[in-house]
């Protein structure tokens, strides 16, 4: 779709995945829920059987799983008068406005896809390809945002 179809949200503007978190709280709460409730349900003698080592280990990968989770959930794309920070995970990348070519969300892709000035591309894991229409609305409101800040 043209950028012109969508007009430019006002700035600052942050996009993020609602699938994502949706997800991330829904799992995140039943891999907790059903940690507790197997090692609550274990007869005390046998939890007292567990190591020092195992229970830390126990802990390390639970602390994994919500690190993991956490990367996902704080993925954003956010719009500002200077240009863009994309966040993916742990990483975050800026960006200038002349930096930004143009902006698409493939049909089936997992999430939208930055074409910038250098030849390289740069994934968006904050507007995913499952949130569907909010996905496709976003591309278009990001696409018109960098119509309107585009030299030329």
């Amino acid at each position: 779709m043209p950028a012109a179809s969508e007009p430019p949200p006002p700035l600052p503007h942050t996009w993020r995945p609602w699938g994502a978190l949706l997800a991330v709280v829904v799992f995140g709460t039943m891999l907790v829920v059903l940690c507790a409730f197997v090692w609550y349900g274990l007869e005390p003698d046998y939890r007292a059987q567990f190591t020092l080592f195992q229970r830390g280990t126990l802990i390390v990968l639970m602390l994994l799983f919500l690190g993991c989770y956490h990367a996902l959930v704080r993925s954003r794309v956010v719009a500002t008068e200077a240009g863009l920070v994309v966040v993916n995970g742990w990483r975050s990348h800026r960006l200038e406005w002349s930096q930004v070519v143009s902006v698409s969300l493939g049909r089936g892709a997992p999430w939208g896809t930055l074409d910038l000035s250098d030849g390289t591309t740069l994934s968006m894991i904050g507007i995913q390809g499952s949130d569907g229409a909010r996905a496709r609305r976003a591309v278009r409101q990001l696409r018109a945002t960098v119509a309107a800040h585009s030299p030329g």
